[in-house]
């Protein structure tokens, strides 16, 4: 399985990006997705997860009412729309997949990792 994130930029405070992460190599209809962020010098950390229906979304409460993700298993891809964005939502983005259908915020529990895509929100 691979995974591919993409739509990362620099983008000023308060502005918008769309990330998006696409599988390959895999049916991931069944499983569920989740978006990670690493700043310089912290541990990765959760961002957002939803589960293989996506009736089930689960937020941070840093991002809560600015990130949305959702999911469209017809092309096995996993957007991330990032609103009103702050200097604080710096990072390295990094899409996972479980191979569960239940979503989770735990880095541990993802089976594989997209290589990353790099938000810079200048203040």
């Amino acid at each position: 399985v691979q995974l591919q994130a993409s739509g990362g930029g620099l983008v000023q405070a308060g502005g918008s990006l769309r990330l998006s992460c696409a599988a390959s190599g895999l049916s991931v209809m069944y499983y569920s997705w989740g978006w990670f962020r690493q700043a310089p010098g912290k541990e990765r950390e959760f961002v957002a997860a939803i589960n293989w229906s996506g009736m089930s979304t689960y937020y941070a409460d840093s991002v809560k009412g600015r990130f949305t993700i959702s999911r469209d298993n017809a092309k096995d891809t996993v957007p991330l729309q990032m609103n009103s964005l702050k200097p604080e939502d710096t990072a390295v983005y990094y899409c996972a997949l479980r191979l569960d259908s239940r979503g989770s915020m735990k880095v541990q529990e993802y089976d594989f990792w997209g290589q990353g895509t790099l938000v810079t929100v200048s203040s």
